[in-house]
């Protein structure tokens, strides 16, 4: 099924600020992509989802640990475009493959339609982002908070992309996560390395005191930027990322 929309959606839709580009939503089965570009590419999007989506439905296929590992997997330079950058996110953040499979698949989509649409493409899918753009960006930290939410945002500068924005949540939404963070973000130059890496981020974080050294871990991954962090009251921030009140 495919749709196209103008309306942003679920709430957390709002997280992308940015003018001049059009809004649309794709729908492959069970992945649920909002789509900023110069104009409708609807089509193009979910072919691009559809491929996507068949490469790890078709991996994982005679590999089932691919779906349920929760460690890392070895090195398998014959996959395909997103299941060897899941891989190599999960080494990278030692998760399994699964802890990057929402960045992998938008940023799988955001770079085959950056030909399509020079000025700029962002592709969100559940809260993970992929993010190529020619102006300045600015995405809010959605939280369960309404103290938090929505009122502080990181700025992604045009030479920052193309970048991934992903969060993890121990409060929020069905993702798997060890941890209490109400919102782990981790700005890196993959999304799949940024969507593993939040995972891993928000499996450090119970306490307050474990803030620190959850985001210096975060920081010390290769690709890795910077990374953030909410936890109840309590905001971390660190590495090159620039965090302004929306």
């Amino acid at each position: 099924m495919t749709t196209a929309e103008r309306g942003t959606g679920p709430e957390y839709r709002g997280l992308v600020r940015t003018e001049g580009l059009a809004g649309f939503v794709v729908r492959v089965a069970q992945t649920d992509l909002f789509i900023r570009a110069e104009r409708d590419l609807t089509a193009e999007a979910y072919d691009l989802a559809a491929r996507g989506r068949g490469q790890i439905e078709t991996w994982a296929k005679e590999r089932p640990e691919f779906l349920t590992s929760l460690t890392p997997l070895p090195d398998a330079p014959l996959a395909l475009s997103p299941v060897r950058e899941m891989l190599e996110a999960g080494r990278h953040a030692g998760l399994g493959p699964m802890a990057a499979v929402a960045g992998a698949i938008a940023e799988f989509v955001g770079l085959g339609l950056r030909s399509h649409s020079p000025a700029g493409v962002i592709v969100e899918n559940g809260g993970d982002i992929f993010i190529s753009a020619k102006t300045q960006i600015k995405v809010g930290l959605f939280t369960g908070l309404p103290a938090v939410s929505m009122r502080l945002g990181l700025v992604i500068d045009p030479d920052m992309t193309p970048v991934g924005v992903c969060t993890s949540s121990g409060t929020i939404g069905h993702s798997l996560s060890l941890g209490r963070a109400d919102a782990a973000t981790v700005v890196a130059e993959s999304a799949a390395l940024a969507d593993a890496a939040a995972t891993g981020l928000g499996n450090r974080v119970r306490k307050p005191e474990e803030l620190e050294p959850a985001l210096e871990w975060a920081v010390s991954l290769q690709g890795v930027r910077g990374a953030a962090v909410v936890l109840g009251d309590k905001v971390g921030l660190l590495g090159d990322l620039n965090l302004v009140s929306l």
